[in-house]
């Protein structure tokens, strides 16, 4: 059994990869929102946030041999508690990476190391800001921007966590453009228009996640962007894939030296 960390628009693709090549796969997401995982008897979904001793735990009770994080870039967290889990549960562990979306540092366009970073030169703008980071960060961007009273919207998920996440956060209802992405060049325009705005933050999420049709839409509405860059991979994955077809040749491989190790361990 392959365990697969999931939750992006990658995860149908890569579970149906690995089913289709004779392994059978639990993919493992935080929550129950709707999500596509790929349809194969040999797929099964669970949900539920779980820290690094919930994985081991899971990976001891579904007898899993290989572990696959297949999660979003910037979920740091569950990166660094995948690879732990799996270190300690003495089980290979491998990386599946979106691939970077080839942004240049260029005039419009400011790179920062975090969150804290983009919150305090968003202050220096001082023009209406669209976040489309997500729920998780809010935070930093909330606090700094309502002391300086500019306009603040957030595009989030439609989804009762992030409703929680941005009432913890202190964003008004008033505030937050909920939908499913991804989003058009057109649909980028027209909100950054309506909204009047003069900002726009991102992450590098990859071409996946949009960041294409945002960087376009800004440019065409004269409007500046702060690219969040992505963090480094986490240390503990047996290897960092970025394409599908390698991914599976290497889970492939490590489960064939899987069961070479165990002859070779009966026949002593």
């Amino acid at each position: 059994m392959i365990l697969v960390f999931g939750g992006t628009s990658e995860t149908a693709g890569l579970a149906m990869a690995l089913a289709q090549s004779g392994h059978p796969v639990l993919v493992s997401t935080a929550t129950d929102a709707p999500l596509d995982v790929g349809v194969h008897p040999a797929i099964r979904r669970r949900c539920g946030r779980l820290d690094r001793d919930g994985i081991v735990a899971l990976i001891v009770a579904e007898s899993i041999r290989v572990v696959v994080d297949g999660s979003h870039p910037y979920a740091l967290q569950l990166h660094a508690s995948v690879a732990a889990a799996s270190q300690r549960a003495q089980v290979p562990c491998f990386r599946y990476q979106r691939q970077m979306t080839a942004i240049a540092e260029e005039e419009g366009i400011c790179f920062v190391a975090d969150h804290f970073a983009a919150a305090a030169l968003a202050v220096k703008f001082a023009v209406p800001v669209l976040l489309t980071i997500g729920s998780r960060q809010l935070d930093p961007y909330v606090e700094l921007l309502k002391k300086h009273h500019i306009p603040l919207y957030a595009r989030v998920l439609p989804y009762c966590e992030s409703e929680q996440l941005c009432e913890r956060a202190g964003l008004p209802v008033e505030s937050r453009i909920v939908g499913r992405g991804p989003f058009s060049e057109t649909e980028n325009r027209n909100l950054i228009r309506n909204k009047k705005i003069g900002l726009l933050v991102t992450k590098d999420s990859g071409i996946r996640g949009g960041v294409v049709e945002k960087i376009s839409a800004a440019r065409r509405e004269n409007c500046q962007v702060i690219v969040v860059r992505r963090p480094s991979v986490a240390p503990g994955f047996c290897q960092v894939f970025e394409d599908v077809g390698q991914l599976v040749a290497g889970v492939s491989r490590s489960l064939f030296l899987d069961v070479i190790r165990l002859e070779n361990g009966r026949s002593v």
